[in-house]
């Protein structure tokens, strides 16, 4: 599933070519968008929230996109051949010289501003931690909501914290030593701190380029996500992953680095990057 990262880069090149642009077509296959008048409409705004992904109108409405696991935002020149089939646009939206195309993507919605306001996904979002306002303090007395859930859990939950997804929550508690099967009330306000600090910056450095590295060395391009069974690159310890909650969400983890409670001192997650 696409991350907070993913999301504020794709917010930043649809940008480029529909903000302040008037849509000279506008087509969509489902049923609930195919009579929508948007064509003749400008594009005010292309905006990231967490996972969600919005582009707003001057009349006050707002297409939202949520891609899950296989949605996906392209852009092309007017006349330039899609790299996807037609067969699988959601949502295609032109300019006299771009066209951009929302492909597969489960959640694609066009939103009146009360609807905006009062949308379940949207209205309860936790501080966006890609937001120029994010607020700790705010994102963690949500975290410490969560109560005895298990932090590997909370950490994804987008009311607590948006932009959070299972890469950063893996990569997040290794680089804070943290065991990602520890409940929430077990954590100090510290260990929440640094946790969305690590993560923030995590998804701070990944929001302008691809493809994705939280560890930059030889070997991969992670400290934990993906490589159950192989060393981990601190201790040589034998990396595991265990499915975590209701979702069943892949954890990875250092049994040694991130034991319950952690003792094993780490690398400092910002200078690792």
């Amino acid at each position: 599933m696409p991350e907070g990262d993913t999301i504020y880069r794709t917010a930043h090149t649809l940008a480029k070519v529909l903000e302040g642009k008037t849509l000279v077509a506008f087509r969509s296959p489902l049923p609930h968008l195919a009579e929508a008048r948007v064509a003749g409409r400008r594009v005010t705004q292309v905006e990231a929230r967490g996972k969600n992904l919005l582009i707003h109108f001057d009349d006050s409405r707002a297409l939202y996109t949520h891609l899950r696991m296989n949605g996906s935002w392209h852009v092309y020149r007017v006349g330039e051949r899609w790299r996807k089939p037609e067969r699988q646009a959601r949502a295609v939206l032109q300019t006299d010289q771009f066209v951009a195309v929302c492909f597969n993507a489960p959640v694609v919605q066009l939103l009146s501003s009360r609807q905006l306001a009062r949308h379940p996904a949207l209205c309860t979002l936790g501080p966006d931690l890609l937001g120029a306002d994010f607020d700790l303090a705010e994102a963690r007395r949500r975290l410490r909501s969560a109560g005895e859930l298990t932090i590997g859990e909370a950490l994804l939950h987008q009311r607590l914290a948006a932009g959070i997804g299972n890469v950063f929550k893996s990569e997040t508690l290794f680089l804070c030593r943290i065991n990602p099967f520890r409940h929430v009330s077990q954590l100090a306000d510290a260990d929440l701190d640094r946790l969305l600090s690590c993560a923030r910056a995590l998804l701070q450095a990944n929001a302008q380029g691809w493809p994705r590295v939280t560890r930059r060395a030889p070997g991969s391009r992670y400290w934990v996500y993906g490589r159950s069974g192989q060393p981990c690159f601190n201790c040589g310890a034998l990396i595991r992953m265990q499915r975590q909650g209701p979702a069943a969400r892949s954890t990875y983890w250092c049994p040694v680095c991130q034991p319950a409670p952690a003792t094993c001192a780490g690398p400092d997650p910002r200078r690792s990057l």
